[in-house]
């Protein structure tokens, strides 16, 4: 008897659909065709052995299963439910009547219970785009399935609850769930404060225009000056994230199994911060089966690398193209697929080996040239991507102590939004442009017009400092913000002058 289920593979952050054929006939051996690898090829033992303990019985005749289409390599053990759902219709201890209705997906212990799996989000997506009733996913990724609304979601323990809901309607409860409710109720959540940061306004400033047009930045500072602690407040005066993007960024989350039971539909602009350590495929994504990595992670959110230049340098060097890209392309022998990779870059370094260069009241004590040497791990092409350099110095210990406290960040934060809805109208006719960070140079022409005397100063400025052209057109981004946050249409010198100021590392002097 031939008897078809249908499940999904993940490719990038997006899912296709599979069809599962068992088909049991006469003789007595088994075969599993269509790609699988090892991991689909063990769930003959894990499903013999759920099946064996919940009271059902593994067919002992010739069964065939082909997973199509056959020319795409399946991988994992989510396809441990379909198969063992078609093995039980076509053996006939199942009836195979509503099997086509639903694309199921699940782990299966040896206890016949089913385990989560990765990637629930785009499955449903996929199952509803392929026009089926409803998904059967395991019990843990019920919520996150159920983001997705115009299809029916059923959480699943066992494989027995499965079969009494197939043949009989009852056994699964459908998962329903307010996804605006959900995602309003968590989107103005924080842990971090900039009222929490005394003094530190000139970064504060820096950080509020890296906010306002989605720029990169780099914050140079001693030890304890605060850099970090500025970083992590950072996600709490950028804009709330729109529906549409918050299911993408967990879309991301899910195929990469860091989703929990408890989070069903991330609400925060992301904040990943690798540790300095890692591979270049831990931060743009790969390995044998690709997977996401950190700046895909970080999509619509911010990426914060502490101590830059303790990474290595073929690490950084990979970020190049998809800082300019928003888009990471990962080619294998059998497959090719992209991951998103649109992120803010936010770092942090120690001025020199020692930490101390710079610093007000402390004294270098690192060799002639090891500032130079130090600040050479960065290549020139990176640092010329990174639109604001923003020196950090110490807060004096009278200011820690008498301060006030600062500006809340959700104050900060409204004037944030209301420089981006005016990035939203300018670019509102360019569908891959969405603030200003994102301008081509042909953008720059159209949106950035300077008068005399804006040109005269910036002219002035890219002869002393000898910048490159590239950073000639960061300077311009920079002030378009600056100019958006004070409601100005038109760029002016103060803005340039403001923008120019963000650029320390391209000073001939740095590190004399």
């Amino acid at each position: 008897m031939l008897v078809k289920t249908y499940g999904s593979a993940i490719y990038g952050i997006d899912a296709m659909l599979i069809t599962i054929e068992v088909n049991v006939g006469q003789g007595s051996k088994f075969f599993l065709v269509g790609l699988p690898d090892n991991a689909v090829k063990e769930s003959h033992e894990r499903i013999l052995a759920a099946l064996s303990n919940v009271g059902k019985k593994f067919p002992k005749r010739r069964v065939v299963i082909n997973m199509a289409p056959a020319d795409i390599k399946k991988e994992g053990s989510a396809y441990d439910l379909p198969i063992a759902l078609g093995l039980l219709a076509a053996s006939g201890q199942l009836n195979p009547e509503h099997l086509h209705e639903y694309l199921i997906m699940g782990e299966l212990s040896l206890d016949g219970s089913i385990k989560p799996i990765k990637g629930a989000l785009p499955i449903a997506l996929v199952a509803k785009e392929s026009g089926f009733k409803g998904v059967i996913v395991p019990g843990e990724n019920a919520d996150e399935a159920a983001i997705v609304d115009g299809i029916e979601v059923y959480g699943a323990a066992n494989i027995l609850e499965v079969c009494d809901f197939l043949e009989h309607g009852k056994g699964l409860k459908l998962v329903i769930i307010n996804r605006e409710e959900r995602f309003l109720n968590k989107l103005n959540r924080f842990e971090f404060d900039f009222a929490d940061v005394k003094g530190q306004e000139n970064i504060k400033r820096a950080l509020e225009i890296t906010a306002a047009g989605g720029h990169n930045a780099i914050m140079i500072g001693p030890p304890g000056s605060g850099k970090t602690m500025l970083a992590k407040r950072l996600s709490s005066i950028l804009p709330p994230l729109s529906l549409e993007e918050a299911i993408e960024t967990t879309k991301i989350h899910s195929v990469a199994g860091l989703l929990n039971g408890n989070t069903s539909l991330i609400t925060h602009r992301p904040f990943r911060s690798p540790h300095h350590t890692i591979s270049d495929a831990g931060l743009v994504g790969g390995g044998t089966y690709p997977q996401p990595g950190e700046i895909s992670l970080a999509q619509n959110g911010v990426l914060f690398l502490d101590e830059l230049p303790e990474f290595k340098r073929t690490v950084l060097e990979v970020m190049r193209q998809p800082m300019e890209d928003r888009l990471v392309t990962i080619s294998r022998a059998r497959v090719t697929v992209e991951y998103p990779a649109s992120f803010m870059l936010v770092a942090a370094m120690n001025p020199c080996p020692c930490g101390y260069y710079n610093h007000p009241t402390r004294a270098c004590t690192c060799a002639p040239g090891a500032v130079k040497k130090y600040l050479n791990r960065i290549s020139g092409p990176l640092f010329d991507r990174i639109d604001l350099h923003v020196e950090v110095v110490p807060v004096p210990f009278k200011d820690l102590a008498e301060a006030p406290a600062g500006e809340k960040s959700e104050v900060i934060r409204q004037r944030v939004i209301k420089a981006r809805k005016i990035q939203e109208e300018r670019f509102k006719a360019h569908e891959k442009v969405h603030n200003n960070a994102q301008m081509s140079h042909k953008d720059l022409q159209r949106f950035c017009r300077l008068d005399e005397a804006s040109r005269k100063l910036l002219k002035t400025a890219m002869e002393r400092l000898s910048l490159s052209a590239r950073a000639y057109d960061r300077i311009i981004k920079v002030s378009r913000t600056i100019a958006d946050l004070e409601g100005s249409t038109d760029i002016k010198p103060e803005h340039l002058a403001e923008a120019i100021q963000y650029r320390s590392l391209d000073r001939e002097s740095w590190g004399d």
